[in-house]
């Protein structure tokens, strides 16, 4: 198991002859074994950030949200390839990724993804050409959803959601990077705590709850 995890939320219109509309969430969240290990993470033997998405897959996020759980690899390139299938078949509407955050005791809502400095190498043992993520592309891309905001609402009820600007420049970042350069800012990245509290999935999932639906809510807002 890893450290990476992608949530892909999709809205859509129910058929026309439904005189309603209705809110559909296809939720993929993506992992992939490899043989040679997990990376730096290798000395989780078991993943929270895996664990939330398969907790979050059975509790879902209300009766119109469709939850499905899959894996990505700590591998630069298949990581690519992978998100780049998800956004051209499903298009979602917005794309949530997640991973641990070795040592936090808190949930960290990540604003930013970074293209250049990779130089740390994958478990296959390659870093992507030129250590950036897209060749040409920004130095730095935004997510549309205002986590500082929602930081501070989370934070105003006592609970440890903190905000960052620096997902780490390992594949945790390098995912948020891409996914942002393909959705046009519609996704979020979420640092899991291995520590604490929040590191007690009784506690953590209603907590990611309230920020994924939040995040959706702001959005929609838009």
């Amino acid at each position: 198991m890893l450290a990476i995890l992608s949530i892909f939320v999709q809205l859509e219109k129910v058929p026309l002859n439904v005189i309603f509309f209705c809110r559909v969430a296809d939720i993929i969240l993506e992992r992939v074994k490899s043989d040679n290990g997990f990376g730096p993470f290798s000395q989780y033997l078991v993943n929270l950030s895996w664990q939330a998405a398969q907790g979050l897959e059975t509790l879902g996020l209300g009766d119109d949200v469709i939850v499905c759980a899959k894996e990505l690899p700590v591998h630069y390139s298949k990581a690519q390839e992978l998100i780049a299938q998800i956004w051209k078949t499903i298009k979602p509407k917005l794309a949530v990724h997640m991973g641990i955050a070795p040592g936090s005791q808190a949930v960290i809502l990540e604003q930013c993804g970074k293209n250049q400095g990779y130089k740390q190498r994958d478990v296959c043992g390659v870093c992507p050409p030129g250590h950036c993520c897209v060749e040409g592309g920004q130095d730095i891309l935004h997510s549309i959803i205002d986590m500082k905001t929602l930081s501070r609402h989370f934070q105003s009820l006592g609970l440890d959601v903190i905000y960052s600007r620096d997902a780490g420049r390992f594949l945790c970042d390098f995912v948020y990077y891409y996914s942002l350069h393909l959705a046009g800012g519609k996704s979020v990245f979420l640092h899991l705590p291995t520590r604490g509290a929040l590191a007690d999935l009784d506690n953590l999932l209603p907590l990611l709850q309230a920020v994924i639906l939040a995040m959706l809510g702001q959005l929609e807002a838009q």
